[in-house]
């Protein structure tokens, strides 16, 4: 077939006619074929450098009906989280589609979002503490009357946790124990009661801060264990350094109490062997809790 195309045409020359060409609706081939010249893709391209394609050589895309949606979403005022939703297209692509579009202004200005976000936080935080309080409360209705064999066993693991041991390096054939929970202090006394352990054996003594109130704290113990306020001890009271910041302080720090028991060496060797028992059982087989305790 003969080659109808001129070999060395003038590229400055054409661009009119191509352009021309290109408004009235001709396509890339069409183009080529009316200048009648030999023009790479390159050429072509430059030659209609700005001129955007007719309408009718695009190939349909289906998200056109999509995008065409998201920015009218977008119009009205919706987020990319919204438009997302309503459409279920990728939030990259409504990206794409829309971010020449001015940002929908926000439904809120900052005071009312932070009053929302408080108040929804209240109501987490008092939901939360609900939870608690019946959690603790339906597990203390199922511990009812305790028998004096599983006083003996609690007292038992409660003072070889908290309370002072003998060890080989530092004798201490002795009843000591400290804490500053009233609740763990009744449990440890009533143990001791079962244990035939008369008050005037016990000796209490106070370890305390010195921004505490000395006389309140032991009027407090006093009544949480039996023995009389005058028969306290010496106190331990500690000095704050200036500046410290401490957790506890208020009404309801009353330090620490430790009860002593005298002449306990033979009692505290039996407190030990009753442990060795709890711990040689720990070692055997494992027990399920009973049904209705979880």
């Amino acid at each position: 077939m003969p080659n109808t195309h001129r070999a060395h045409p003038d590229y400055e020359a054409l661009r009119p006619q191509a352009v021309a060409l290109r408004r009235a609706g001709l396509s890339r081939r069409q183009i080529r074929d009316r200048l009648g010249v030999s023009l790479t893709d390159a050429a072509l391209t430059h030659l209609l450098e700005g001129e955007p394609p007719p309408a009718w050589t695009k190939r349909p895309n289906a998200k056109d009906d999509l995008r065409l949606k998201a920015r009218a979403l977008r119009e009205r005022g919706m987020t990319y989280d919204e438009i997302r939703a309503e459409l279920g297209a990728s939030k990259s692509s409504i990206s794409a589609w829309v971010r020449d579009l001015p940002k929908p202004k926000p439904r809120w200005t900052m005071t009312p979002q932070m009053r929302r976000l408080e108040r929804a936080q209240t109501t987490f935080r008092a939901e939360r503490d609900e939870e608690r309080q019946r959690l603790t409360r339906e597990a203390s209705q199922q511990i009812s009357d305790i028998s004096d064999r599983e006083l003996l066993l609690i007292g038992t693991a409660l003072y070889w946790a908290e309370g002072s041991k003998d060890k080989a390096y530092a004798r201490r054939e002795s009843l000591t124990f400290i804490n500053s929970d009233p609740r763990m202090i009744q449990a440890y006394v009533r143990w001791l009661e079962l244990l035939g352990v008369e008050r005037h054996r016990m000796r209490c003594s106070l370890h305390i801060h010195d921004s505490a109130d000395l006389a309140e704290a032991t009027q407090f113990w006093s009544g949480i264990t039996g023995v009389p306020a005058e028969d306290f001890l010496k106190p331990n009271i500690r000095r704050d350094n200036p500046g410290t910041n401490r957790l506890n302080r208020g009404p309801s720090y009353r330090g620490c109490l430790r009860i002593y028991v005298k002449n306990s060496a033979r009692l505290y060797r039996q407190v030990e062997g009753w442990w060795l028992g709890i711990s040689d059982w720990a070692g055997g087989p494992a027990s399920h809790v009973p049904s209705g305790m979880v």
